[in-house]
């Protein structure tokens, strides 16, 4: 059985050893990495669609309460990890994925009651870009990456000369918290069995965050509307998404998830013209070409490099 030591070590162990995907029960594991990540991707749209209603009846801070607080009661629940068994740095490794967690979802609502949606989620989407080009060992990932950096900002209008300072402070915060998240959840995905290591973590990040929530919105999150909006809130933008990225991880590299997660502003666009009848400009049909492109792009290049390695292993083993 692959220790989480080997499997940091050789990303390819993590994907063959019994907690991998590919031993996931059901559907989720025969969806592939790419298929996963994308239905997270459409499921945090509708999750963010009822979180605009729930944001007033909560506020910001107790939308991101309720949200993590239900995700993590809904995931100890099924999951029921263990507790014993575990390093001191498996356990690190946890809690500052849970605090990445928090800081990102708190950052972001932040953002969203500052400034409207698409930039936001513009601006937020630069830190997993960034992280696409410090973590790529390969020059053409570069390209990719500055392909969808010019889609996001094209999608975004070009430019963030009107916003509230306060709100793109806040964003960009967000998408440095993204970044850290992308990191720490493949992290956790070595080292904790199934979504074990993603159900701690979320009991940190509720714990972090439902004083804060509190404080600000009161008795008013245990109205029945409100809490029903946000079990669906929890499940649509933490349960389902967080849970599929994080199966995702452990067969994608960070850099290429990186560059797929530039597919959120895409994504939200997409959304708003079938569900809210929201028309497409040209610029923003462009931006979404872009996107998309860039991350086919990273894909292709991942798949590419990964048929050459077998290539050159099984060229190898021929020759022993």
């Amino acid at each position: 059985m692959t220790t989480p030591e080997t499997a940091a070590a050789t990303p390819d162990a993590a994907a063959t050893s019994p907690t991998s995907v590919t031993s996931t029960p059901g559907r989720l594991g025969s969806l592939g990495p790419v298929g996963l990540v994308l239905a997270g991707g459409i499921s945090v749209q509708f999750g963010g669609a009822l979180a605009v209603l729930l944001m007033p009846k909560a506020g910001a801070l107790g939308v991101v309460a309720l949200r993590l607080a239900v995700a993590a009661v809904v995931l100890l629940v099924v999951c029921r990890p263990r507790l014993r068994g575990y390093s001191r740095a498996d356990w690190s490794t946890v809690v500052v994925f849970g605090i990445t967690m928090a800081g990102m979802n708190g950052l972001f609502y932040q953002s969203i009651d500052r400034i409207p949606l698409g930039p936001a989620v513009t601006l937020e989407v630069l830190g997993p870009l960034a992280l696409s080009v410090l973590a790529s060992r390969r020059a053409v990932n570069l390209i990719w990456a500055g392909l969808a950096l010019a889609g996001v900002f094209l999608l975004g209008g070009g430019g963030f000369d009107d916003l509230d300072p306060l709100g793109v402070a806040f964003a960009l915060g967000a998408g440095v918290m993204w970044a850290a998240y992308i990191v720490f959840s493949a992290r956790t995905g070595r080292r904790f069995p199934q979504a074990d290591g993603l159900a701690l973590a979320m009991a940190v990040g509720a714990l972090l965050f439902v004083p804060l929530g509190i404080a600000e919105s009161g008795t008013k999150l245990l109205d029945p509307v409100t809490l029903g909006l946000g079990a669906g809130v929890a499940v649509l933008s933490s349960v389902l998404p967080y849970t599929l990225e994080l199966l995702a991880l452990r067969r994608l590299p960070a850099s290429t998830f990186a560059v797929l997660m530039s597919l959120e502003p895409a994504l939200a666009a997409t959304a708003g013209f079938l569900i809210l009848d929201q028309a497409l400009t040209t610029a923003q049909a462009l931006a979404i070409a872009l996107v998309i492109a860039a991350s086919m792009g990273a894909v292709r290049t991942q798949v590419g490099r990964g048929k050459a390695g077998r290539g050159k292993a099984g060229r190898g083993d021929s020759g022993a």
